[in-house]
């Protein structure tokens, strides 16, 4: 509950951050939309060149250690935007802010590891991944509030009063540190994950591109928007997290992976496939179903592959598949729809992940006949 709770408070000072610093870059600094986008962009890149190294922290000094370090860092970074005065200033203070991500993050998919129970693990993340989806639903709106009521100084001081909070619950979860006198550390990026890691990023490419051609295509098919697509799509996943949390145990790993590439292969390509409202709000539950048991069933499965001394390793490939996913979703939709337009995105975005799903199922049999 602390490990939860502490990434909640975590999340929405994180989504207090996304509509107020670009409005504080280009506005406040004068940075302009390059600058403004640029700032946004620091922050992201310093987290996911830091992961691999923030795991290997995690393994050394303890999971539990490293994301109370991490959640005080993010407190005094967030403190830190109350006197930036300059462009530059704030890129500085957006780095940092990347690095306290890249120690929270890891550090706590590590520690959620360690502290759930191995056969329930998959209910573990379901219920841990809803501190993340609540932060960034709900910080927007604070932040915009805070902006309106008081100025950038509010929204800073809202975001740091969140850090502390975050920081209070992080002393509750315990260090975990484990021995590992004599044991070779795992590469940055274990070789053993690189496959596991591979499928779980196409099934997400798909995912995050189509919310952000969602709104695109949901007018050019005659709807005034995709507000009620997309909040279907929320309550979807949502749902699923809360209601089906302990079934994510009760099948393989892989087996779940697989089915779960395929209800979003099937999703994709419904929305690419049946241009009309109908279709697209189909294909959307459909998507969110299958993302639904995604993370969960990769998360196990990652976190099952190397020993529990190398926690910190798998949190780290894991994330990085999410980074990647989440970033490189609308770059894949922009690149395949500029030419061919969105539904042949939506199309190719089907096709790959259920290209992962066959390559998922495939391991599967190998690792079932090794163990034979």
């Amino acid at each position: 509950m602390a490990l939860t709770l502490a990434e909640l408070a975590y999340f929405v000072a994180i989504g207090v951050m996304i509509p107020t610093v670009p409005l504080f870059a280009a506005g406040q600094l004068g940075a302009g939309a390059v600058g403004a986008g640029f700032a946004i962009g620091v922050f992201s890149v310093t987290a996911l060149v830091l992961r691999p190294f923030a795991g290997r922290l995690a393994d050394r000094l303890g999971s539990g250690r490293l994301f109370l370090m991490g959640a005080v860092l993010f407190t005094v970074v967030a403190a830190a935007h109350l006197m930036v005065t300059a462009y530059w200033q704030l890129l500085i203070v957006r780095a940092a802010l990347g690095v306290a991500e890249a120690l929270f993050f890891v550090a706590g998919m590590a520690a959620l590891a360690g502290l759930a129970p191995p056969d329930r693990l998959g209910e573990a993340i379901s219920y841990n991944s809803l501190g993340l989806y609540l932060g960034i639903a709900l910080g927007p709106a604070l932040g915009e509030w805070l902006l309106r009521s008081a100025g950038f100084q509010a929204a800073w001081l809202g975001a740091t009063g969140l850090g502390v909070v975050a920081a209070l619950l992080a002393l509750k979860v315990p260090v975990m540190r484990r021995e590992t006198a004599g044991e070779e550390p795992p590469p940055l990026l274990p070789r053993q994950l690189v496959g596991p890691g591979l499928t779980f990023l196409a099934g997400l490419l798909g995912a995050a591109g189509f919310l952000a051609f969602a709104a695109l295509h949901a007018r050019s098919i005659g709807m005034d928007g995709a507000g009620w697509v997309l909040f279907g799509y929320g309550a979807t996943v949502i749902g699923c997290r809360l209601l089906f949390a302990r079934l994510a145990d009760r099948f393989p790993a892989p087996a779940l992976s697989t089915w779960a590439l395929v209800w979003c292969s099937v999703g994709l390509a419904t929305v690419g496939l049946v241009r009309t409202p109908v279709g697209l709000f189909v294909g959307a539950v459909l998507i969110a179903f299958g993302i639904s048991f995604l993370t969960p069933a990769f998360y196990r499965e990652m976190m099952a592959t190397l020993p529990p001394s190398q926690r910190g390793a798998a949190a780290a490939t894991f994330s990085i598949a999410i980074d990647l996913g989440l970033g490189g979703g609308p770059i894949l939709y922009g690149l395949i729809a500029e030419p061919a337009g969105i539904p042949a995105a939506f199309t190719a975005a089907a096709v790959l992940a259920m290209v992962a799903a066959v390559l998922t199922a495939r391991r599967a049999a190998r690792r079932n006949v090794t163990v034979g």
